[in-house]
């Protein structure tokens, strides 16, 4: 987790106002933050889907918002706990894989439109009486995976289908640069959007 302070441009701004703008400041600060923080949450979902290929709609958004108020000028843009785990080594670098269990590729199994496997499709695979999770030696070594037995059809043998197979995972060499991204938009953003909820605080409060 990291941190961007605004404090200076919330003192800068309170320099130039009179009186009665001043006592708007600290709700219109609140507004500005977290209409900010909404930027900031959805240039991180633009980046990740530079970075990443295809997310999916859950990764994109365990993007979430803590929003500020009046008495807690503090807003938290963060990634929900269960994206974050596997989200991390995309980071600061390290193996992609989540909770120790191996990648699963699919060979000849059916993905989504994100080219992921189904949920619990490795489940239900296993539990047909043609299938079988297991260790095979193929002429490019020992593959483990969830196979199929396939038929025997006339002038062809039966043998063995690959559908999903358990690979070891590898360096994540992509990097989201979360901090990155939000520092640009803060600076781009906080300045002109406390301004503008000024300017909405006045003209409301008369």
């Amino acid at each position: 987790m990291f941190t961007l302070s605004v404090k200076a441009d919330i003192r800068k701004l309170a320099k130039a106002l009179d009186d009665v703008a001043r006592k708007q400041l600290p709700f219109a600060t609140a507004q500005a933050i977290n209409a900010t923080a909404e930027k900031v949450r959805l240039a991180q979902r633009d980046n990740m889907r530079e970075v990443l290929d295809e997310p999916t709609p859950f990764t994109l958004n365990s993007m979430a918002i803590k929003r500020a108020t009046k008495s807690k000028p503090v807003a938290l843009v963060y990634v929900k706990p269960v994206a974050a785990a596997y989200l991390l080594p995309y980071e600061i670098g390290g193996k992609n894989k989540l909770n120790s269990k191996a990648l699963l590729k699919p060979i000849n199994a059916k993905v989504n439109q994100y080219g992921n496997l189904p949920r619990n499709l490795v489940k239900r695979l296993a539990s047909k009486p043609n299938t079988f999770i297991g260790k095979v030696q193929t002429k490019n070594g020992l593959i483990d995976g969830v196979w199929q037995r396939t038929k025997k059809t006339r002038g062809k043998r039966g043998g063995l289908k690959l559908m999903v197979e358990f690979t070891d995972a590898h360096e994540a060499t992509q990097r989201l640069d979360y901090k990155g991204v939000g520092k640009r938009v803060v600076a781009a953003t906080f300045r002109v959007e406390l301004e503008r909820a000024v300017a909405k605080a006045l003209a409301t409060s008369r």
